[in-house]
């Protein structure tokens, strides 16, 4: 069965210090669903083509199916409550292959 994966870049965040109650509370609800962070922000980035040096976030669930319904779930949609002003994302969830 194909894993499951969040990908998060964040094109602005005006101020990263706001972010720190949204990860607390995410990373929990990751962790609740069997979520493993691969890539995270802090990480290097080296952007290519179109590409942006932005922050980048990575974690791979055990299925795609999973990897849904952790964005859906009462825990995670908690955490996005927590999203502060002035702060952008691209995120996506992704099946894997095979």
């Amino acid at each position: 069965m194909p894993k499951g994966y969040w990908v998060s870049v964040y094109p602005t965040i005006e101020d990263p210090d706001r972010l720190d109650d949204y990860n607390k509370l995410a990373g929990r609800a990751v962790a609740a669903m069997g979520g493993r962070v691969l890539a995270s922000i802090g990480g290097r980035v080296e952007a290519h083509e179109a590409g942006k040096p932005e922050r980048v976030v990575l974690i791979e669930f055990d299925s795609f199916e999973r990897a849904v319904a952790a964005r859906a779930s009462a825990s995670y949609q908690e955490a996005l409550a927590e999203l502060p002003e002035g702060f952008e994302r691209d995120f996506r969830v992704v099946e894997g292959l095979g």
